[in-house]
């Protein structure tokens, strides 16, 4: 099964990863979708029988909205999830990690029969695995993801081994708690980003590299052991 990462950094400069889905899943997924639609056309046609070539014309017009708009309804009112997506733990996203509209996902839908082309979703296929992001066609178009529908993550690394220093006040548990938040997360930040955080708290710290004192103050704050006095 071939999965693979998408990095997303919202507004506030935090970078989340995304586990994009693979061809395989994907096509597990579908077909489930497809039996559940096909079944669903054919108990219509069962229903709709007995009207003769009244019922064939409705049959007709229901077919075409099992079709087209199946993903359609579960893709915007079930969290990006359609039964078969649901069943294999996927979700359709916009690209930047998003809940997809509802023009992104009627374009990715309706431009499934390009992917389809020439037969057997070749040209999908194609461009899934020439994209990084395993993206076919319609979701080109549409600007979307299929990712994994578990929660998407920032990436954190440990507080740094520097030389721990109390904080200039008494921390609140919240603000203890941002503190490290910030320490664990501003590797994975823009520098802009991080000075423009870390300059937030200049007035308190009164330090010119507002950065490594926040290092120090979470170093005290996760625990580690303040330096002998001589």
């Amino acid at each position: 099964m071939i999965d693979t990462v998408h990095f997303v950094q919202t507004p506030e400069g935090v970078e989340l990863e995304l586990r994009v889905a693979g061809p395989v899943v994907r096509a597990y997924a579908w077909l489930v979708d497809a039996f559940l639609r096909s079944a669903l056309v054919s108990a219509f046609s069962i229903m709709l029988g007995v009207l003769g070539a009244f019922g064939q014309g409705i049959l007709m017009v229901v077919f075409f909205v099992v079709w087209w708009f199946f993903p359609v309804f579960f893709e915007i009112y079930a969290s990006g999830q359609t039964p078969g997506k649901k069943l294999m733990g996927l979700r359709v996203v916009q690209q930047n990690g998003t809940p997809v509209d509802w023009s992104g996902s009627i374009l990715r839908n309706f431009l499934r029969v390009v992917d389809f082309l020439p037969f057997l979703y070749l040209i999908g296929l194609v461009s899934m695995l020439i994209d990084r992001s395993f993206r076919r066609l319609g979701d080109l178009a549409a600007a979307t993801l299929v990712v994994y529908a578990s929660t998407p993550t920032a990436r954190v690394q440990e507080v740094p081994e520097v030389i721990p220093v109390l904080p200039p006040v008494p921390l609140a548990l919240d603000e203890q708690r941002a503190v490290i938040a910030f320490v664990e997360r501003s590797p994975f930040l823009t520098p802009e980003r991080s000075s423009e955080l870390a300059g937030i708290l200049v007035p308190l710290l009164g330090d010119d590299e507002p950065i490594g004192r926040l290092g120090r103050i979470a170093a005290f704050l996760v625990g580690r052991s303040l330096p002998e006095r001589p």
